[in-house]
C-alpha cells in the first residue's frame, strides 16, 4: 500500500470537532493498518501537534513547505478533512485526493446570498480537485448532491464515531449547579440557537441551564443574557465557555437532560457523546439531527414556547416510564470509530 497522508492543519484548534475528527481517524485507521501489517497513515500536523501521533507517523508543517513539499513525493492518497480547508497537492495528478465534507451549513444559517455564493464556490473548487468525497451523514451527502456538482466522482456517507469522554470531575473553580439542570454544549452562536431554551427556564423554575463551548458570537450571547434578565431568570442561566473533558463528563453525567436546538448540523457530535450517558435528549428536528438521534431522542418541531414545553414535559414522562436509558446508550454505541476506520480504509484502498 502506498502512503496515505491526512492533513491535520485544523488540529490547531484543540477544542474543536475537527480536532477530534482527525485524532480519531488517525488513531483508529493506524491501529487497523498495524493489525493488517501494512504501512501506517502519515499525519501532516502544525507544530503544536508534533507529539500527538507517533513520531514515525508525523510530518510537521514547516515554512519552507510553501515552496517545496518533499512529503508528497511518495504520497498516493491525500485526505483533506474539511470542505472549507485546503488541498495541498493542487496540480499533482499522481496523488488521489479524498475530501471530507462535514456540512453545507452556510446554506441553512440565514447567511446573505453573497456569503453563500462565495462559500459554495470554495467548496466546489475543492470538490473539483477531489477524486472521491466522504460526507459525515446521509443528510450532508444529499445536500452536496443537490447543491454542488459532483459528476461521476464516488461519494460516500460515513458517520463519525465518538470518543469516550473521560472521568467526570469538576475542578475547584468549576461551576457546580445548585439545582437540577439542562445541559447543552457547542459553539455558542446563533446557529446553535440556545436562546430558544430560555422560556423553558421560565416555565420550569426548578431548573438551571448550563451551556458549555466556545463563545463564538459575543453579540448573540449578550442578547441572550439581556433576555434572561428581562425574564427574571438570569441567575439560572450559566454560559461557561470551553470546559475540560472532566467537566464535560460531569455535566453530562448529572444533567436532567441534554438540549441541542441547533438550526444546522452536518452530524452533531455532542449529541452522540451525550447518548453514552443515557440521559434524555431534546433536539431540533432540523438537518442531520433526526438521522443521528433516531428514536432515542425527542424533537422540537418548532421553537414556540408552548410547543417546546409540551415536548419537554412529554419527553421526560416517556423517558421515566419506559426506561429509555439502555436504548439511548445503545444508539450512541452505534457510532464506533473502530468500525468507521474500516469504512475509511476501504475508501483509501479504492483510490490506489
Amino acid at each position: 500500500m502506498g502512503r496515505i497522508i491526512l492533513d491535520c492543519d485544523l488540529m490547531r484548534f484543540p477544542n474543536s470537532g475537527l480536532y477530534h475528527y482527525c485524532l480519531n481517524i488517525g488513531h483508529y485507521v493506524n491501529q487497523l493498518l498495524e493489525e493488517l501489517g501494512k504501512e501506517h497513515m502519515k499525519f501532516y500536523v502544525p507544530q503544536a501537534e508534533a507529539h500527538t501521533f507517533a513520531k514515525k507517523d508525523t510530518i510537521v508543517e514547516k515554512p519552507n513547505h510553501k515552496i517545496i513539499k518533499p512529503f508528497l513525493w511518495d504520497c498516493k492518497v491525500w485526505h483533506a478533512p474539511f470542505q472549507l480547508g485546503r488541498i495541498l497537492p493542487k496540480k499533482n495528478k499522481s496523488i488521489k485526493v479524498l475530501l471530507t465534507i462535514h456540512d453545507l451549513n452556510f446554506l441553512h444559517e440565514g447567511k446573505s446570498l453573497e456569503e453563500q455564493k462565495n462559500t459554495q464556490a470554495h467548496v466546489q473548487s475543492l470538490i473539483n480537485r477531489a477524486d472521491a468525497i466522504v460526507c459525515i451523514s446521509e443528510f450532508s451527502k444529499s445536500d452536496v448532491i443537490q447543491h454542488c456538482t459532483v459528476g461521476d466522482k464516488p461519494i460516500y456517507a460515513i458517520h463519525n464515531g465518538t470518543h469516550k469522554v473521560g472521568e467526570a470531575k469538576l475542578q475547584a473553580e468549576s461551576y457546580k449547579p445548585v439545582k437540577p439542570f439542562l445541559f447543552g454544549m457547542g459553539y455558542v452562536n446563533q446557529k446553535k440557537n440556545y436562546g430558544v431554551l430560555l422560556p423553558l427556564l421560565e416555565q420550569n423554575t426548578e431548573l438551571e441551564l448550563i451551556v458549555a463551548g466556545r463563545l463564538d458570537d459575543p453579540e448573540y450571547i449578550k442578547n441572550m443574557k439581556q433576555e434572561a434578565e428581562v425574564k427574571g431568570i438570569a441567575d439560572r442561566l450559566h454560559i461557561l465557555g470551553p470546559v475540560s473533558e472532566g467537566e464535560k463528563a460531569w455535566y453530562l453525567k448529572h444533567c436532567t437532560a441534554f438540549v441541542h436546538p441547533s438550526l444546522a448540523e452536518g452530524f452533531g457530535a455532542p449529541v452522540v457523546e451525550a447518548m453514552l450517558f443515557g440521559k434524555p435528549l431534546f433536539l431540533s428536528n432540523l438537518t442531520s439531527l433526526p438521522e443521528i438521534g433516531g428514536e432515542a431522542a425527542f424533537y422540537f418541531h418548532n421553537f414556540e414556547p408552548e410547543h417546546m414545553q409540551q415536548v419537554f414535559k412529554e419527553g421526560l414522562s416517556k423517558y421515566g416510564q419506559n426506561g429509555m436509558v439502555e436504548k439511548i446508550i445503545a444508539r450512541g454505541q452505534q457510532f464506533n470509530w473502530g468500525e468507521k476506520a474500516v469504512e475509511y480504509l476501504e475508501v483509501y484502498q479504492s483510490l490506489m
